[in-house]
Parts: C-alpha cells; sequence; structure tokens
C-alpha cells in the first residue's frame, strides 16, 4: 500500500486542486489505518514448502478462520450479481459482452481472473474454502502469477503460454511470506487486463495506471495523492464496494459504493472566482466529463472487435498482423480489432441505471444491438451528463431465434473454436454447455457496449475549457435535450 506523506489527521490534500477538508475523508482515513501490516514472514505456518495454492490458503485460515467463508460472499469469486432495481441477473456468469463474449464453456480460460483455484467447468465446489486463492489479491512480491489456461492455479512445473514463452514454477512460500493489503498492482493483475490483455476493455483502466504521472491520474500519481484502488473501493470484510452492475451517477451517502468525487469535493468543489459559476455545472455536468478530457491517454485501448472475420488461416496456419506501433490488428483466434489513444469520450445522460441485453432476449437484427442501455434523461431530475467508452463489436447470434450466441472457444476438443476455426460447431457446443436453444442458422451482428469513465483524472489546469463544449461543434453537440449557451 502506498505511504501518505503526512499523518491522517493534518491531511488537507489537493485533489484536482480543489481543497478537502479532515471532515471529508471516512474513506481515506479507512485506507490509511489499513497500511498497518504484519509482518508474515515470522508465521511458521507460512514457512511452506507448499505444493499447491490450496496449501497455503489452508495455511491463511489457521488464522483467518472466516476470510475464506467472507470472500465467499463476494462477486469477486460467485461471478453473479442480481441488479436489485432492475432484477436483471448479472455478473460474468451471466452477462454477454463484446470481448471475450461469454465465460460459459470457456471457464479453464477466463477464470485466470478467479479469486480462487480449479472453476474448470460446472461441477466447480464454490463451497469448498481450499478453492479461495489469498495469494491473489495479497502477493506483495510481484512475482504471483495465474497461468492462463490453468483454471487460477499457478504454475507447479514449468509451462509454456504461447509457444517458446516458459513461465516459471510459483514461489508459494515466498509469496506467502510476502502477503499484506492489496495495493493497485493486485487489484491490476486482473482489472488492468480485462477483456484479454492490456487496455483492451475499459480505456480508464490499464497498465498505465500501476505507477502513473500526475498528468495521466492526480490522485494514483506518486506525487500526486498516491490512492490505492481500495482508497476509493473500500472493503470490508472482503467485500469490496462498487460494481458496474449498479453503479451510482450521484452521490448517495446513504449508498455503500465507491468514492464518488462529491466524498471529497463536496457538490459546490470549486472554489475560485469563477467558482459560483462552475459550481452551477455540478447538478447536470458529472465531475468527469470535465476533468478526464480524454481516456486511454497512455496506452491505447480497444475500440472495435470483429469476430467475423475470425479464423482464418495462411498456409494452413493462424496467423498475427499488427501495426507499425505493435498493436494487433488481425489475430486468427479473434479477428479484427482497431485501437485508440486519447480517446474524446461519448456523452451520455445517466443516471446510474444500466440494463443489459442477456442472453436469452431477443434482438432486433437490422440496428446496432446495445449489450447494455444507459438510463437518463434530461428531465428525469436525477441524471447527469457522463463520459462513456463505447465500445463496438460484431459477434455471432442466431439469425432465426434472434439471440445473441456463446461461443465455446477454448479447450482440447474439436468443438472449441480455437483449435479448429468451425463456427457451426463452436456455436453448438456453446448454446448446449448454456442449456440455451439453438436454431443452428447463425451470422454476426453490430454491438455497443457502454463503459462509464471514472478514472484518468487530469490535473485541474488540464481540464476542458469552457469553449470545448460551448461551441455549435463542442462535445456535447450530440447530448439530446442539452441546452447551453455558445461562446462564439
Amino acid at each position: 500500500m502506498p505511504t501518505h506523506p503526512h499523518p491522517s489527521w493534518a491531511w488537507r490534500p489537493m485533489l484536482a486542486g480543489l481543497t478537502v477538508t479532515v471532515l471529508a475523508l471516512p474513506i481515506l482515513l479507512f485506507a490509511a489505518t489499513a497500511q498497518a501490516g504484519v509482518d508474515h514472514s515470522k508465521f511458521t505456518a507460512l514457512k511452506g514448502p507448499f505444493k499447491t495454492g490450496p496449501d497455503v490458503t489452508q495455511a491463511c485460515l489457521s488464522c483467518h478462520r472466516d476470510a475464506a467463508k467472507q470472500v465467499q460472499k463476494s462477486i469477486h469469486w460467485t461471478w453473479d450479481y442480481t441488479n436489485p432495481h432492475t432484477g436483471q441477473k448479472l455478473g460474468k456468469r451471466n452477462v454477454i459482452n463484446n470481448f471475450c463474449v461469454s465465460l460459459r464453456s470457456n471457464e479453464a480460460r477466463c477464470t485466470s481472473c478467479h479469486v480462487g483455484y480449479g472453476w474448470k467447468d460446472d461441477k466447480f465446489d464454490f463451497t469448498k474454502e481450499a478453492n479461495v486463492d489469498c495469494l491473489v489479491c495479497h502477493d506483495q512480491t510481484g512475482t504471483y502469477k495465474k497461468f492462463p489456461t490453468d483454471a487460477g492455479h499457478p504454475n507447479y512445473v514449468p509451462k509454456e503460454f504461447p509457444p517458446g514463452k516458459v513461465w516459471p514454477v510459483a514461489d508459494l512460500a515466498k509469496v506467502a511470506q510476502s502477503v499484506a493489503a492489496p495495493g493497485r498492482q493486485n487489484c491490476g493483475v486482473c482489472h488492468f487486463f480485462g477483456g484479454g490483455g492490456d487496455a483492451v476493455k475499459h480505456g480508464d483502466i490499464d497498465s498505465s495506471l500501476a505507477k502513473p504521472s500526475r498528468d495521466l491520474d492526480v490522485h494514483m500519481a506518486a506525487d500526486g495523492m498516491n490512492f490505492s484502488c481500495a482508497t476509493c473501493h473500500k472493503t470490508r470484510s472482503h467485500i469490496t464496494f462498487g460494481s458496474r452492475y449498479d453503479p451510482q451517477a450521484t452521490y448517495s451517502p446513504a449508498v455503500e459504493a465507491p468514492a464518488s468525487c462529491e466524498h471529497c469535493h463536496t457538490a459546490t468543489p470549486h472554489k475560485s472566482a469563477s467558482g459560483a459559476t462552475l459550481n452551477k455545472h455540478v447538478a447536470k455536468i458529472a465531475c468527469q466529463t470535465c476533468h478526464i478530457p480524454e481516456f486511454a491517454r497512455k496506452n491505447p485501448t480497444k475500440m472495435v472487435w470483429d469476430w467475423s472475420t475470425a479464423g482464418k488461416l495462411r498456409d494452413g496456419k493462424p496467423f498475427v498482423v499488427r501495426n507499425d506501433k505493435g498493436e494487433v490488428d488481425y489475430d486468427t483466434m479473434k479477428g479484427n480489432f482497431k485501437w485508440q489513444a486519447n480517446v474524446v469520450p461519448t456523452y451520455r445522460w445517466f443516471n446510474g441505471e444500466i440494463t443489459y441485453t442477456l442472453r436469452d432476449m431477443k434482438i432486433d437484427d437490422s440496428k446496432v444491438v446495445p449489450i447494455n442501455i444507459v438510463g437518463g434523461s434530461p428531465t428525469d431530475g436525477k441524471s447527469r451528463i457522463w463520459p462513456f467508452k463505447a465500445m463496438r463489436g460484431k459477434q455471432p447470434y442466431d439469425s432465426v431465434n434472434k439471440t445473441l450466441l456463446l461461443p465455446h472457444v477454448f479447450g482440447r476438443d474439436d468443438n472449441a473454436f480455437w483449435r479448429t476455426f468451425d463456427w457451426a460447431k463452436a456455436l453448438t457446443a456453446g448454446m448446449k454447455a448454456a442449456g440455451l436453444p439453438y436454431s443452428g442458422k447463425f451470422g454476426f451482428v453490430d454491438t455497443v457496449y457502454y463503459w462509464p469513465i471514472t478514472h484518468m483524472v487530469a490535473p485541474k489546469e488540464k481540464a476542458l475549457a469552457c469553449k470545448q463544449c460551448h461551441s455549435r461543434n463542442g462535445r456535447l453537440a450530440g447530448v439530446p435535450g442539452l441546452k447551453m449557451p455558445i461562446f462564439e
């Protein structure tokens, strides 16, 4: 965990140039308190040797008796979440996306980012405490890595992935003795690389946030506030608050969610001579809209993923094409991609309500299919204009039943797309594994997925200038129902 430069009682940090009083810092004080660590190298139970990850977990539980039970109640463990407002059953186990599409039948590959060991199929025991992976969130050596295709386990013998790249055996005792409260790098092991690679999914969360400059993120920079993820995403009993499945568009002290801007900056954050005018914006404009002028400001993010072109071979073999920047433009396994850096967000009215197109829902294949729908309007009294990443995709769907399809891509069987590049077999197998109807007829449909942008907050001097919005073709020109003066 990062070390704050001053004691918490005297702390008056300047977030994006705005003064924060001590009374507004309950979450920050929690984060500071959590830094008090214990030297785990002193404990006999962690001396090892350990043959497997679950063996380490058993040693951890000898002291932390309730830890596994707590983890097993978290969305990090269940990958299952029911939105209390919409009733939709969400989480990675249930949703479809336009990145890797679906967990179902691909568990052994996808669960390399699960906080557990051994989830390779629908027979995984979610109640077994030894299946919880303590190390992935608490390792401080930076050496602990789950093997990409082994259902959440690290290496116990040397393996290659991809061919030619050797992954070493994990020193489990060394890692176990290093453990402490999670830092940015622990969270980033999965969240920086969501969707199959660095900067693929979110656009505002990638490996550049491990040690960002102040220009990239004023809150996380060592010469800024040096926040960890847990500073805002507070955790209690291994439950981390704040989910993309039930986000908060406005501040509510009654909701246990990530710290919003208002937690520290209040609803009247601007203290300058023009502060009164700027503060009027807060009711309708999210802080992120002005203070995150672009996302993917260091690493380019994937903006388009076209599965329809996947499966092409060159001389009978899979191949990869990279552009002059080294970015993958085409991969036989996944299709075509488009990358972009310094992306100007897409702006939408947002009230915190997001509904998803689930795998049993009918779609209109004559239009771009929304993977999720952002709720909000200029007149509902609870919406603000927010920045989003609009991820575009082209993915398989049932052209008769008009539903999105779940491909079986990973595995050693002949139905796995990455083995035989046969869409018909892969889609049949994926839908059968999910227990869902499939007509046997498929096509590819354009989709869009909206991700709220909340990270990569720039210093105040790099916030949007007035004319960037208050002009005839300004950033917010396409936002419906928005009326504002034009500065010529």
